[in-house]
């Protein structure tokens, strides 16, 4: 079995920070987002991977390299024609695919269980279809199946009136058969070829479609609140401390809880870190309170603040008073206090769609 993985698109809604980082390179636990979904495919046994990305993109491919540190081989797809929706993006990758079965994973999804009994229901029934699918709150985001005893009868993506509680995730597990599906469906009214429409087609042709529910936790990470949320329990999950013996906690900080602090890192003497937390290598913590569930990416450096359930990337600078939470702070930016008098008012520079709350 070979496995594709979507990692193009814009992510839109978590601009300004997928400006200049593609999102699945955002860190969760002091790890980018894409690595997570390579891991549960690795878990697998599958060792043939492939990459949807942007044209002109270069930096998952800097970060991911081919594959070798996994076991794998990795290769990459650029997107062509544009941004036409998920099925499009399982067409692309027909030639490459050549025949085999196959999962493909939305790189953005995250799930904290194991997707290994998907893949072997998927195939001990010999099935042509098989759908991970998952008990949300609100199905009307996301394709929603219509169930008839125990059987999947049709999909609808986004409806205004959810036939049942699920989501169908972003795992999938194809059979070849899946590319003449996509061969006869049309875009939909927004102009994108939808994958519920190929779900819905391989029904109708009397192909062999089953579903697993997910019993964990899953979550598509499309709006910050979403990798916050992601972040915190990726880090709930951390099984032991890790601190290099290269980083320096001098006598004094106080270490409460599960942390991973990487080599090089400085915690000084009166910081307070209350685990789950990640710190990056070479990052200086001074005179801070860190977390919970907060990941500071390498270089970066804190003093002062009060830091929870945020994510930190490479090279912040934040040194401040203030308490800081729930935020997702883009690479080399600066928080920083600075004496003013009465009548100054607050300094600011602010890039595109940034957001600022006082």
């Amino acid at each position: 079995m070979k496995a594709l993985i979507a990692a193009g698109g814009r992510a839109t809604r978590l601009r300004p920070i997928t400006n200049t980082t593609n999102k699945h390179l955002i860190p969760l636990a002091g790890k980018p987002l894409i690595e997570y979904a390579i891991e549960k495919i690795i878990e697998c046994g599958i060792r043939d991977i492939a990459i949807n990305v942007n044209p002109g993109e270069i930096e998952i491919q800097k970060i991911v390299g081919d594959g070798s540190r996994w076991g794998a081989r990795i290769t990459y797809i650029e997107q062509q024609g544009g941004a036409l929706g998920v099925a499009h993006v399982v067409s692309g990758a027909e030639t490459w695919i050549a025949g085999e079965p196959f999962v493909f994973y939305l790189g953005d999804n995250i799930i904290l269980g194991s997707i290994a009994a998907l893949a072997e229901k998927f195939a001990s029934e010999d099935l042509d279809c098989l759908l991970a699918l998952s008990r949300v709150p609100d199905p009307r985001a996301f394709g929603c199946p219509v169930l008839d005893g125990g059987r999947i009868v049709r999909v609808i993506e986004k409806p205004a009136d959810p036939p049942s509680p699920y989501a169908v995730t972003g795992i999938y597990f194809y059979k070849p058969c899946v590319f003449e599906a996509i061969a006869e469906i049309t875009p939909s009214a927004r102009g994108e070829y939808e994958i519920s429409d190929v779900h819905t087609k391989l029904i109708e042709s009397g192909k062999k479609i089953g579903y697993e529910e997910i019993t964990g936790w899953w979550k598509d990470t499309g709006k910050p609140e979403d990798l916050i949320e992601g972040n915190g329990l990726i880090l709930d999950m951390m099984g032991a401390s890790e601190v290099s013996p290269e980083a320096m906690i001098e006598a004094g900080a106080v270490i409460d809880g599960i942390v991973r602090i990487g080599e090089g890192a400085l915690v000084s003497r009166d910081t307070v870190i209350h685990g789950p937390v990640t710190i990056g290598a070479k990052c200086v913590i001074k005179s801070a309170v860190i977390g919970p569930k907060v990941s500071i990416s390498d270089g970066s450096t804190v003093e002062r603040a009060h830091i929870e359930r945020s994510i930190l990337m490479d090279e912040v600078k934040v040194v401040t008073g203030r308490r800081i939470a729930d935020s997702i702070i883009g690479k080399r930016a600066t928080i920083i206090d600075r004496e003013r008098s009465e009548e100054e008012g607050l300094r600011f520079l602010i890039g595109d769609q940034s957001r600022v709350e006082l």
